[in-house]
C-alpha cells in the first residue's frame, strides 16, 4: 500500500509544519489532487498526490513537524473503486508561480510542476491550475497586515470533519457526510471554519478556535476574531511562542544580513507629479479594476534608476570572489503577514510596462494575502522595495535581504509647504512629499552610487515625464 512521504517543495527543506489536512481517511483521491498543507521555512505550499486511490491511512497530525522523507499519507491503490472522477482526470494547465501566472509578461524561467523528493510518475496528470488567475482587485493597500477572509476552493476540498472524527466514524459504522463543505449549521460539530494563515495565528496566540463564532462570511474566523478572543492576554503571566516556519527563517536571515557591512542614504522627495499621473491612470480603460498606487511608479522608477547605476542590482560570488551585475531586476516586495515577514518578487520586472507591473503587483498582494506564497516567488530576488509608510511612518532604515545589494525604503507621502521655482519666482506651495532611503551594501555599493541612485529615483517621482529620457 503507497505511502506518500514528505518531499522538498525546492527549498532544500529538512522540516515542515503540517498545518490542514483537506482529506481524510475514506476520501477517494485522483492523481495531483491536493492532499495536504504545509508550512516550510519560507512559504505556506500545498502537497498534490502522487497516487490514486482511497485514503487508508493519515500517518501525522496537524501541527506535527515533520522531517522530509517522513512518511504522511498512505493511499491504497487497491482499494480504488470505480470512480469516473479519477478515471476522468487529465491533465489540465501546469503548474507555475502564481505571481508570474496573473501578468505572463516578459520571457521568464517556468519551474517544475513536480515537487523535489518523488518526482513524476508514469502517466501522472499535472496540477490543475486555481480558478480566478489573472487580473484582480485588491484593497487600497500595498502592505499585507492582519485580515485574512477569503475562502477560495482548492482542489477537491473536503468538509471540516476531521481524521479522527472519520476514523472513529468508520469503527461505530456512523454516516458522515461525504467530501464537499457542509452547509452552515448543518453539521454543529464541525471543526471551526478558518483558513491557515488565521488557524496559525491562532496557534501562536494560544486560541482555541472551538471556542469561536466567526464574523466573516458563512461563520470564518478572522484573525481579528482570534486577536479579540485575547482579550489582552493575561496578566503577568509569560507567553513563549516556537520560533519556527517563516519566523524562525526571517530570525536566521536578519542574524546574517547584519554581518554585511551596510550604510543608509535618504532623500526627500517631491511626488507631486507621481501623484497627479496617479490620478488620470486610474481614469484609463487598462487599469480598470486593479489597485493604483505610488508604490507601482517607484517600482517604474527603481528599475530605470538602476539601468544606469547597475551596482545597485548586483550580488557576491562569494566561491568566485566576483561581483555579480544581475542582467534582469527580480522586483521583492516585502510584506507583513500573520505568518512573518515575506519578501515574494516579480521576475523581469524592468521588461514590464506600467500595466504589466500593476498587475503582477496586484497578484502578488493577492496571493500574499491569502497566504499562498510559494517557493518559486520567493526564489532569486535581487532588489527588494519595503512600503512602509501605508503604517503612517516618514522613514526608516531597512535591513537587507541577504544576497543582495539594496533595499530601498518608502514612507508616507504628506501634504508639505515646498518652496518651489527659481530666484525671484521662489515660493512656498502645498506639495506632496516623500522620504526615500536606500540601505546598501557598503563593498559593492559606494555612497556616491548610492546617492546617484536616489536622485534618479527623486527625479522621475517629481516629473514622470522625465522617464522618457531612461
Amino acid at each position: 500500500m503507497p505511502e506518500f512521504k514528505l518531499p522538498d517543495p525546492g527549498e532544500g527543506l529538512q522540516e515542515a509544519e503540517i498545518v490542514r489536512w483537506l482529506v481524510g481517511v475514506g476520501d477517494v483521491v485522483a492523481v495531483n489532487d491536493v492532499l495536504v498543507e504545509i508550512e516550510t521555512a519560507k512559504s505556506l505550499v500545498e502537497l498534490p498526490s502522487p497516487y490514486a486511490g482511497v485514503v487508508s491511512a493519515l500517518l501525522v497530525a496537524e501541527g506535527d513537524m515533520v522531517a522530509v522523507g517522513t512518511p504522511i499519507i498512505r493511499v491504497g491503490e487497491d482499494a480504488l473503486p470505480a470512480d469516473p472522477k479519477v478515471a476522468a482526470a487529465q491533465p489540465e494547465t501546469p503548474v507555475t508561480g502564481p505571481i508570474q501566472d496573473a501578468h505572463q509578461a516578459g520571457p521568464t524561467e517556468t519551474p517544475t510542476a513536480m515537487l523535489v523528493g518523488y518526482g513524476a510518475k508514469p502517466g501522472a496528470v499535472a496540477r490543475r491550475a486555481r480558478k480566478g488567475a489573472g487580473v484582480v482587485a485588491v484593497p487600497e493597500t500595498d502592505q499585507v497586515q492582519q485580515s485574512y477572509d477569503t475562502d477560495k476552493p482548492v482542489s477537491r476540498r473536503i468538509d471540516e470533519v476531521t481524521p479522527s472524527d472519520r476514523l472513529s466514524a468508520k469503527a461505530s459504522g456512523e454516516q458522515l457526510p461525504p467530501p464537499g463543505r457542509p452547509p452552515v449549521g448543518a453539521n454543529p460539530g464541525r471543526r471551526p471554519l478558518a483558513n491557515p494563515a488565521v488557524r496559525r495565528v491562532a496557534r501562536d496566540l494560544g486560541v482555541d478556535l472551538d471556542q469561536l463564532l466567526g464574523s466573516g462570511p458563512n461563520g470564518l474566523i478572522t484573525a481579528e476574531d482570534v486577536v479579540a478572543a485575547t482579550g489582552g492576554g493575561l496578566p503577568g503571566r509569560d507567553r513563549r511562542v516556537p520560533l519556527r516556519g517563516i519566523r524562525r527563517e526571517m530570525f536566521a536571515s536578519m542574524t546574517a544580513s547584519l554581518q554585511i557591512p551596510q550604510a543608509t542614504a535618504m532623500i526627500e522627495a517631491d511626488v507631486t507629479g507621481t501623484v497627479e499621473m496617479l490620478e488620470l491612470l486610474k481614469s484609463r480603460r487598462e487599469f480598470t479594476g486593479m489597485r493604483v498606487s505610488p508604490l507601482l511608479v517607484f517600482a517604474k522608477a527603481a528599475c530605470l534608476a538602476m539601468s544606469r547605476i547597475p551596482e545597485i542590482n548586483s550580488s557576491f560570488d562569494a566561491e568566485l570572489n566576483e561581483i555579480v551585475l544581475h542582467s534582469s531586476v527580480n522586483l521583492g516586495i516585502a510584506a507583513a503577514t500573520p505568518r512573518g515577514l515575506l519578501v515574494p518578487n516579480i521576475k523581469n520586472a524592468e521588461r514590464m510596462n506600467l500595466v504589466e507591473l500593476t498587475q503582477a503587483l496586484n497578484a502578488m498582494v493577492a496571493v500574499a494575502r491569502e497566504g499562498r506564497v510559494q517557493p518559486y516567488d520567493l526564489a532569486g530576488g535581487t532588489f527588494t522595495i519595503t512600503n512602509i509608510g501605508v503604517f503612517g511612518v516618514d522613514g526608516g532604515t531597512p535591513i537587507l535581504s541577504p544576497g543582495e545589494s539594496a533595499i530601498m525604503c518608502l514612507g508616507t507621502i504628506r501634504r508639505k509647504p515646498w518652496v518651489v521655482g527659481v530666484g525671484e519666482d521662489e515660493h512656498l506651495e502645498p506639495r506632496s512629499v516623500c522620504t526615500v532611503s536606500l540601505t546598501f551594501d557598503h563593498r559593492l555599493v559606494d555612497g556616491a552610487m548610492a546617492s546617484k541612485f536616489l536622485a534618479e529615483v527623486a527625479t522621475i517621482m517629481s516629473n514622470p515625464g522625465l522617464a522618457l529620457l531612461f
